[in-house]
């Protein structure tokens, strides 16, 4: 009875996981179907699902009317810049908090967790005041990079992680008059690799997909994202819906790629912070 009863509810349980996953499949599937039709097709309020006619025409029309390669290449190199720093500070501060006692560590790691209670938006204004009329940073590399150089969430994430690696190593490696740079980077970096590899897949998704602080400190065309860009791609006469379609799916595939190449990675990402320090 009990597995006839398991077997019942492991069935409703797939039913319902499948059609939450169809609906969330949806909006991709039609985004790149419209990407692959007319204008007038993939704007239309009954679109063809399974379109009649495939097109390339919305891609080099969406590559002709914008700086998509600027846009592209923008996003690339932000991504980059941001995963390596997020890589390195993060590491370095979670291996501080993790395996080095020094007075006040304890306070300052919790006054760091507080500051993940502040709601972002909270703070964009006076980011932006500081970057702009302060340090005249406006519409530059610099002032999308330095707000996000490294983040609280990546800081314990990998406190978390290096938590789990044996200090007996680290009071090894120092027998051995190795420095506490020495340390951790031939000691604790090596060991860490799972969980630097989770972080800078997370940190590089986040940093493509940001859209709302590039698209608040940048004025000029050259220095948008691919994101913002696809914003701003609408026409006071009309609105290319098939080269729009075609500029999301250019931005949505290489997260698409990422995800299903690194999937494990993600999966390992979601039990990374649950690991008790």
């Amino acid at each position: 009875m009990n597995s006839t009863r398991k077997k019942i509810l492991l069935v409703i349980a797939s039913v319902l996981l499948a059609g939450w996953a169809l609906i969330t499949i949806i909006p991709m599937y039609w985004m790149l179907v419209g990407s692959v039709q007319d204008t007038t097709m993939s704007a239309s309020f009954k679109p063809q699902m399974i379109p009649e006619q495939l097109s390339m025409s919305p891609y080099e029309r969406f590559f002709a009317k914008t700086d998509a390669w600027r846009w592209l290449y923008n996003s690339l190199l932000i991504s980059v810049i941001l995963t390596v720093t997020n890589v390195f500070f993060a590491s370095l501060a979670g291996y501080a908090f993790a395996k080095l006692k020094f007075p006040g560590s304890q306070a300052v790691f919790w006054v760091l967790l507080g500051t993940m209670m502040i709601p972002a938006q909270v703070t964009l204004i006076p980011l932006y005041i500081l970057m702009v009329n302060v340090f005249d940073l406006g519409d530059t590399y610099t002032a999308i990079i330095l707000p996000a150089a490294v983040s609280v969430g990546n800081i314990f994430l990998m406190k978390q992680f290096m938590s789990t690696l044996p200090t007996s190593l680290i009071h090894a490696a120092r027998i051995d008059a190795c420095s506490e740079f020495g340390i951790f980077w031939k000691v604790i970096l090596p060991m860490a690799k799972p969980g630097i590899a989770v972080l800078a897949i997370f940190t590089f998704v986040a940093s493509w997909n940001e859209f709302f602080w590039p698209f608040l400190i940048t004025n000029s065309n050259e220095m948008r994202t691919v994101q913002v860009g696809l914003a701003s791609f609408v026409f006071a006469e009309s609105t290319d819906f098939g080269a729009m379609m075609a500029g999301a799916t250019i931005g949505a595939l290489p997260m698409i790629i990422l995800f299903f190449s690194l999937q494990r990675y993600f999966l390992q990402g979601i039990t990374i912070g649950a690991v008790k320090g």
